[in-house]
């Protein structure tokens, strides 16, 4: 079966949606369909390359930044990822699309199944659902609404990652045809360390350093990871270690973005500057390391679809303080594999992390605990499984016409 994905991130570019195509993209082909991804370019990447079996298809839009994208450059691809499409379909239509975010990639589903009766999927993330971080998007949402809405009505199935952004996308729109299908983890690629495979090494030498540093006398360490944005609540992490000062931490943070400036302002105010360490955006081996030096995982988002970064901690066999929003409060169990606190809530942020701090073989049982959940119910394959036997469904109905 041929599949198109069409996702404006791809790795190495973008965060999490990203990630999901790409995993999605590997065990689609693993099952014998040939599937080709249709993304943003981004400086010398090619602009077609064969990686994993997965035919990448990289179109100028724009874009000017690793991690993130404007508005402007999100209408470019939009535009541009509509015409590369329709220009698909004489030689090689695709038997399914699976857009990933309504806008920007569903229009160029859409077009496809208007002009050539390809079936589509729309994978929800997040910031493509109207309600969703409001503080960022809302004036987007009401300019993009009918547009929104005629994109997901013409669709075969919407894909939310939560079930709680599929409550958010029913109360935008009730009428149209909607599933959870959750986010996975690489269970082989994200393990504890004692199971991993990656060489000392091959490791940089600072990361050396760190592994000789970890021991019993070390202080716990923290670590983030994802985008330097206000929707993250790092915000809320910083003050509440600034009032924890008589207790042993350091934090790491894995990322960038426009909060950074603040945060590292914030930091040297309240003297925890020497105990916060900023690591950019790390991929691979370096990556996983961070995981593996660490005692536990901080995530007080204010909003989320599916955390891939919560996830592959849990993976590591890291305990989670998260905030309880939707996303989180379905990976995390309360109290088994970590801790929920309400959002913008520093007191209770502190009074967990205070908790935790402290008990390091609570943290381990937390950690050995959220492994364990992973592996019940997130892995790759059993994510895969579900996409694949929905197109599959799609593609059969669509063969009867």
């Amino acid at each position: 079966m041929r599949i198109l994905i069409i996702n404006s991130e791809y790795p190495p570019i973008g965060g999490g949606a990203g990630n999901a195509s790409e995993f999605l993209a590997r065990e689609l082909v693993a099952a014998g369909h040939d599937v080709q991804v249709l993304t943003a370019a981004y400086a010398d990447l090619p602009r077609t390359e064969r990686r994993g079996g997965v035919q990448i298809q990289r179109i100028w839009a724009f874009r000017r930044k690793l991690d993130r994208s404007s508005a402007v450059e999100q209408i470019v691809f939009m535009l541009v990822s509509t015409l590369r499409t329709l220009s698909l379909l004489p030689k090689s239509r695709p038997d399914v699309i699976v857009a990933f975010f309504g806008i920007p990639s569903g229009l160029a589903a859409w077009g496809a199944n208007v002009l050539a009766g390809v079936p589509y999927i729309v994978s929800l993330r997040g910031g493509d659902v109207p309600g969703f971080r409001p503080y960022d998007f809302a004036r987007y949402h009401r300019l993009a609404a009918p547009l929104i809405r005629m994109i997901w009505r013409r669709a075969q199935m919407i894909v939310a990652n939560s079930a709680g952004l599929a409550e958010l996308a029913r109360a935008f729109d009730a009428d149209v045809p909607l599933c959870v299908i959750p986010n996975g983890g690489d269970l082989q690629k994200y393990a504890p360390a004692k199971t991993s495979e990656v060489l000392t090494r091959e490791l940089p030498a600072e990361m050396e350093l760190q592994r000789l540093r970890k021991s019993q006398d070390a202080p716990p360490r923290l670590l983030f990871v994802g985008r330097l944005v206000y929707q993250k609540g790092l915000d809320l992490l910083f003050k509440a270690l600034a009032e924890l000062h008589a207790h042993p931490w350091e934090l790491c943070l894995v990322g960038d973005g426009p909060q950074r400036p603040r945060l590292e302002s914030f930091a040297e105010k309240n003297q925890i500057t020497a105990r916060v360490r900023f690591a950019n955006w790390l991929d691979g081996s370096a990556l996983l390391e961070e995981y593996h030096q660490s005692n536990l995982f901080v995530f007080p988002s204010r909003h989320e679809g599916m955390p891939n970064a919560v996830l592959e901690a849990m993976a590591c066999g890291l305990p989670v303080i998260a905030s309880h929003i939707a996303g989180n409060e379905e990976l995390v169990v309360n109290g088994e594999t970590g801790l929920l606190i309400p959002p913008e809530d520093v007191d209770a942020l502190q009074q967990a992390l205070a908790q935790l701090l402290v008990d390091p073989e609570r943290c381990k049982r937390m950690g050995a605990a959220g492994r364990q959940r992973v592996e019940a119910h997130y892995a790759w394959s059993q994510i895969a499984a579900q996409y694949m036997e929905l197109i599959g469904d799609l593609a059969f109905r669509n063969s009867e016409l």
